[in-house]
This record gives structure tokens, C-alpha cells and sequence, in this order.
């Protein structure tokens, strides 16, 4: 489960697409973009089981974005 998932937009003009987030997962945090065409770009390390991370991301950013 992720833990204190955050997310903000890339770009001042909040009219274009593209997300920085970031989180904890396994006491470790993890931050990332959030591309507009939906792919995730890690800055830093990659989180264990990353595919299921993928998959409470794109759940989170339909839910709290494109709600």
C-alpha cells in the first residue's frame, strides 16, 4: 500500500498536462512523473514490485485528476 501519496502539477499553467508525485512505500520514499499519456518516469529508484506500484498510481491519479 502507498502511503502519503502526493501529487502536484508539473508546469505552472495547470491547463497542460503532467504530474510530479510522490510517496512511501515500504518506508522508503519514492517520487516520479506522471506523464499525460499515462507513463510513470522514476526519478530515483525504482520501487520493489513495480508493476502493482504502477498499477495504486494510475488508480490514485484517475481518481484524484481526471475525476
Amino acid at each position: 500500500m502507498l502511503q502519503h501519496f502526493s501529487y502536484k502539477p508539473m508546469y505552472d499553467n495547470t491547463k497542460l498536462p503532467g504530474w510530479t508525485f510522490a510517496f512511501f512505500f515500504r518506508n522508503t520514499r519514492y517520487t516520479g512523473d506522471y506523464m499525460p499519456e499515462g507513463e510513470i518516469r522514476w526519478n530515483g529508484e525504482t520501487p520493489p514490485e513495480e508493476e502493482n506500484v504502477k498499477k495504486m498510481i494510475h488508480e490514485l491519479m484517475t481518481f484524484h485528476v481526471y475525476d
